[in-house]
């Protein structure tokens, strides 16, 4: 089991920055930040940009793995947006991991003046923004262009120059694509470009119908997966424990019940939230301390 932690993008860098080189210290595999304009009940309070706040916390670490959860196309392109993942992803030497999902309802989807789409014009703009980030990231330019071009009924790009994947490794093509998905042609996106799938378990359940909920949608993966001719367990599986109505760190006991739990499922990574002195994710800094003493009994 591999344990993150989201940090909300609300601080100013100089609070931010303890709670990012904390996650590292704590023992944390990889620590997140929201990718949103604004967010739910907090709209009215601060909230920072999400690439900068990474970028800042990939040079202040050295271990940690940093990414978004998640990002969307709600007021993104992909070709800049491409361009600052792997510009992120090099300054961290290879730790970033891109969560991506196709983009809610609330404030990001109308900021810019665009329209309430359907579910389907938002997973089909989904499917081609994944698409295309996924050949933008690989950064593979033909060799008789100057540039990456595509043209799609969402997206278009004319001979964008891209920044070459971290060199890491021999086999790490781009950065790892971790999937937010809980429908079956969003599963199926999962199936085709994604190291890792991400799940916070059906809208709006609580208590044992979220957890029945998890369970069921991690059946769908795999049958997903096998459909598509791929093994499910190469898929890594992420499960936000703070979204079925509990917060996973108001104790050490809530926080080994969620994990214990996630790992009878066969999730392979799970993600709580850093404790907030008032309203959502509200808790005690202090559970910390006792969670990364417990950490390495789930290894």
């Amino acid at each position: 089991m591999r344990f993150g932690i989201v940090i909300l993008p609300q601080d100013p860098w100089r609070v931010a920055r303890r709670k990012w080189l904390g996650a590292e210290r704590y023992g944390f595999d990889h620590a997140f930040a929201y990718d949103h304009l604004s967010w739910r009940s907090l709209a009215d309070e601060p909230w920072n940009a999400t690439v900068p706040t990474l970028t800042a916390a990939a040079a202040v670490t050295e271990r940690i793995s940093l990414g978004t959860f998640v990002s969307s196309p709600n007021f993104r392109h992909p070709v800049p947006f491409a361009k600052e993942i792997a510009t992120v992803d090099d300054v961290s030497n290879g730790r970033f991991l891109l969560g991506i999902g196709s983009g809610g309802t609330g404030f990001d989807a109308t900021v810019l003046g665009q329209p309430e789409y359907t579910p389907r014009q938002r997973h089909e703009r989904f499917a081609e923004f994944v698409t295309d980030l996924d050949l933008l990231l690989r950064g593979e330019e033909s060799e008789t262009t100057a540039g990456i071009s595509f043209t799609g009924d969402w997206y278009t790009a004319r001979n964008a120059r891209m920044v070459k994947p971290a060199a890491v490794d021999s086999t790490r093509s781009r950065v790892p694509f971790l999937i937010a998905a809980n429908g079956s042609r969003g599963l199926g996106l999962v199936s085709r470009f994604g190291q890792g799938w991400v799940t916070t378990g059906q809208d709006g359940a609580q208590g044992e119908l979220w957890w029945s909920s998890v369970r069921d949608l991690s059946e769908r993966l795999e049958d997903a997966a096998l459909a598509a001719g791929r093994d499910p367990a190469t898929i890594d599986r992420y499960l936000s424990l703070d979204s079925g109505g509990t917060y996973s760190l108001q104790s050490i006991n809530a926080f080994d019940d969620a994990v214990g739990r996630a790992a009878e499922l066969g999730f392979t990574d799970v993600i709580s939230h850093w404790p907030r002195e008032h309203g959502s994710y509200a808790g005690d800094e202090a559970v910390l301390d006792t969670v990364a003493d417990a950490l390495h009994r789930f290894e």
